[in-house]
């Protein structure tokens, strides 16, 4: 019976182990994918400044 007792506590404290690693994980995913947005808009914003521009077909880049 002491065997199984120590077994489920182990396992118990495991389980919280893991249930802090995946919050905090959890959380640090969130701030990634602030920061991935935040840089998408910043980007799109300086393309948008810079009048991106997009070749289709034949057409050559400004360096040529």
């Amino acid at each position: 019976m002491d065997h199984l007792e120590m077994k489920i506590a182990h396992l118990e404290r495991s389980v919280d182990d893991l249930s802090e690693i995946v919050t905090r994980q959890a959380d640090d995913i969130a701030m990634l994918k602030r920061r991935v947005e935040m840089l998408m808009q910043r980007e799109a914003e300086r393309e948008a400044d810079q009048g991106s521009h997009v070749f289709a077909g034949q057409e050559k880049p400004p360096h040529y």
